[in-house]
């Protein structure tokens, strides 16, 4: 007589179970719902009007509080944009300034006057506007009520 073959129990698992157990058979019913009437439940509807205002109102303090943070953010930049602009015209001030104040240095206005053949006045040339008394005969000019001298800087 042959000896039983053994089988492992790694082929055993593999195996498919044999069938256990009582079919399952579906069947399909046709249900007419067209004569169903819904009834509106009041609650209901005030519950959900309830739920859909206070949605609203949250809603509308979200945007109000994100409308006002992104105002603040852009006010911000535009803060210093206008600080930058600012700096930025002190310097350019400044610059000006000292460009004027080398350009009316008397010692350059000379040296450019003499490069262009102009000359010093002679003694007789110079008028003084301011004279002590004025000649009667002489027209008058319209004066202030504070008089305007003008000094000749030599």
């Amino acid at each position: 007589m042959a000896a039983p073959a053994t089988v492992s129990p790694n082929a055993r698992a593999r195996r498919k179970p044999c069938w256990t157990g009582t079919p399952e058979v579906y069947f399909t019913k046709n249900i007419d719902n067209s004569r169903v009437v819904r009834v509106a439940d009041p609650k209901r509807t005030r519950e959900m009007a309830m739920f859909l205002a206070v949605a609203c109102c949250l809603f509308v303090l979200v945007m109000t509080y994100a409308w006002q943070h992104f105002s603040a953010i852009e006010y911000g930049y535009r803060i210093e944009a206008l600080q930058a602009q600012k700096t930025g015209l002190v310097e350019l001030n400044r610059a000006l300034r000292l460009e004027d104040a080398s350009l009316r240095d008397p010692g350059r206005i000379d040296q450019l006057a003499r490069q262009m053949g102009l000359q010093s006045p002679a003694a007789g040339q110079i008028l003084l506007l301011d004279a002590g008394t004025p000649d009667p005969s002489a027209p008058q000019m319209a004066s202030v009520a504070s008089p305007i001298s003008v000094v000749s800087a030599r």
